[in-house]
């Protein structure tokens, strides 16, 4: 089987149009004869009026969209119109603002008005310009950066070691194919799970005899990190570990066992990974516990030097202690608990 997994090829457009779907086409085009699967083709651009054009007429399962970094004001004034999009993604950058109240209404408000959004909306901390993943997908130049789905390569991996070395083999296949192209951003390697299977990080850690807990505290996760942003051989972006609560089930499961707490997550974060990603919240949830949670994230950000993000999703009914029915195929439904 196939799991030459390409989870995203982003084209980064000041102006954008449609040539630059034309483009993003021969990209993709380019990598599917060399054997890669590609999940999603996506635009990304500072201009939020052209994106909206193009999601009204582009935006699919494949073809997705991003505004990267808006302003609190710009976002709020565009909040319907970017609500109303079939799927484009935006971030509030809190790196260096002092965060107040205001700001955690911005993600009831979504909850309120479309709670699907939710899915397409995080706040950023030292984001990493041009990473192909969204919504923390920002443009700096024009250009193309690909990620990858990378964990469908640990399926007949016996150890860590076996699995980073098919990763670094796929990443030079790919920076072969476009070393030349002065387009090329780079790869943002990224681990990037996703289901259940061979496709979820937490389902390789299990496989390999460990219980996610325990890994917790191990230095699997360090080792990891260290390979994917040592040996990548042109990285851009986040290059980090994805702990997408819903969005890998095997992480989902450990999460409704408790095993998966705000605290926990916070914590491989600052070692390993990127962020709170696609975690419940309840409609419930306490406005002053989310503001807690963004004021820690900002001061380890900021006194590590480290990317971190918040993204938290809700089904816009679903209280504390009850299940939610998200009706996304991303997003596996789960008995939310409190921050």
């Amino acid at each position: 089987m196939n799991n030459k997994i390409i989870r995203s090829v982003c084209y980064f457009d000041k102006d954008p149009s449609s040539g630059s779907i034309e483009r993003i086409d021969k990209i993709t085009n380019d990598l599917t004869e060399k054997g890669f699967l590609i999940q999603t083709k996506r635009v990304c651009s500072l201009s939020v009026d052209k994106i909206i054009e193009l999601d009204a007429k582009y935006a699919s399962d494949i073809y997705i969209f991003g505004v990267g970094s808006m302003r609190k004001d710009e976002i709020l004034r565009r909040l319907n119109d970017l609500l109303a999009c079939k799927d484009t993604s935006f971030n509030l950058d809190l790196t260096e603002k002092e965060i107040a109240k205001e700001d955690v209404q911005l993600l009831f408000e979504i909850i309120r008005n479309k709670a699907k959004g939710t899915f397409n909306f995080t706040y950023v901390f030292n984001n990493q310009l041009s990473s192909p993943f969204f919504p923390s997908g920002s443009y700096c130049q024009n250009g193309f950066s690909i990620g990858l789905q990378p964990t469908d390569l640990s399926e007949d991996c016996d150890s860590i070691e076996e699995w980073l070395n098919k990763m670094k083999g796929v990443w030079l296949e790919i920076y072969n194919l476009f070393k030349n192209d002065s387009g090329f951003l780079g790869v943002d390697s990224s681990i990037a799970p996703l289901f259940s299977g061979k496709s979820s990080l937490i389902g390789f850690i299990k496989k390999l005899g460990l219980d996610f807990s325990r890994s917790a505290t191990t230095d699997t996760y360090l080792k990891i990190t260290k390979f994917i942003k040592e040996e990548n051989p042109k990285a851009v972006g986040l290059c980090g570990i994805m702990f997408p609560c819903l969005e890998d089930f095997g992480l989902a499961e450990e999460y409704e066992k408790g095993n998966f707490s705000i605290e926990r997550n916070v914590f491989l974060s600052l070692h390993s990974g990127l962020g709170i990603d696609t975690y419940p919240i309840g409609i419930d949830e306490r406005p002053e516990r989310v503001l807690e949670i963004l004021k820690l994230l900002q001061g380890l950000s900021a006194k590590y030097k480290k990317s971190l993000s918040a993204r938290f999703v809700s089904d816009g009914k679903t209280k504390i202690n009850k299940k939610t029915d998200f009706q996304n195929q991303y997003l596996k439904d789960v008995v939310v608990r409190p921050l």
